[in-house]
């Protein structure tokens, strides 16, 4: 599950540059009800490009805005409530770790989501059903030793 973070330079702390994606990823297992999950948490993933602060608009112009865009399964956060506390949580993390001077409204979250199928790993097409099935025998396997 791919999150990808866009940021003007500058506006992620040194340490936040390098704490940005295993936060988000702890908060989207946190969100989906599986914190812990091995499966899951191994498929997350994600990439942080840091832009020359000329190359990051809103409203045509250039502005210091931090762009966190998270692509899921048509299962992953179903529901408005789910996708707002993932949205919330990721807002506060950007929040914590970008320079004094990063306005909240500047922290913009997009959720998009696959059709059944349509998302994959290693050349496998899942399913929800088969996605499901994963994390939930993930869950029931016994911690590696």
């Amino acid at each position: 599950m791919p999150i990808t973070v866009t940021a003007p330079r500058g506006q992620l702390t040194e340490a936040g540059r390098g704490e940005i994606l295993p936060r988000l990823t702890a908060a989207l297992a946190e969100v989906s009800g599986a914190p812990g999950n091995a499966f899951l948490t191994g498929i997350i993933g994600g990439t942080v490009h840091v832009l020359d602060p000329r190359d990051v608009y809103a409203g045509g112009v250039p502005r210091r805005v931090v762009m966190v865009e998270l692509k899921l399964p048509n299962i992953g956060l179903p529901d408005p409530a789910a996708r707002a506390a993932f949205i919330a949580a990721a807002t506060d993390i950007v929040d914590t770790l970008t320079v004094d001077e990063h306005r909240n409204e500047d922290t913009w979250v997009n959720i998009i989501n696959a059709p059944d199928g349509g998302w994959g790993l290693g050349g496998v097409a899942y399913t929800g059903e088969a996605l499901v099935q994963a994390l939930s025998d993930a869950a029931t396997e016994p911690a590696a030793r």
